[in-house]
């Protein structure tokens, strides 16, 4: 990726209702809705079995009807949430679009000289 390309950027946070702060616990860089989307998806279809019958019901409703809506917001370019409360936790994931900018080439770059200083383990 040489210029700036648009895609979407998914989290997943978890939240113990008891508490105030929630968790990051996984981010995924999608270059498509559908992309995006399915990775909610699996996610849902994945955990499901573990999920009480309420969560459970939330999860598969999702999957049947919010998805087509969640994928033509995306398509919008607007963001989109997707939430499942199991138990006392609340489990959310966001896509939101987002412009990727290519990282610098390193190889044509002229390096710190400290960069040079590394001195590889030895492999035993």
């Amino acid at each position: 990726m040489d210029k700036p390309q648009w895609g979407y950027w998914c989290e997943c946070w978890t939240e113990d209702l008891s508490e105030d702060q929630p968790t990051l616990r996984a981010s995924f860089d999608a270059y498509s809705a559908p992309q995006a989307d399915r990775w909610v998806a699996v996610a849902l279809r994945t955990i499901s079995p573990a999920l009480d019958p309420d969560a459970s019901e939330e999860a598969w409703e999702w999957l049947y009807d919010g998805r087509i809506e969640t994928r033509r917001a995306l398509l919008r370019s607007e963001p989109c949430t997707v939430t499942i409360t199991q138990a006392d936790t609340r489990i959310t994931w966001t896509i939101r679009p987002a412009l990727f900018l290519p990282l610098a080439h390193r190889q044509a770059a002229n390096l710190p000289s400290c960069a040079y200083d590394f001195k590889p383990r030895p492999s035993y």
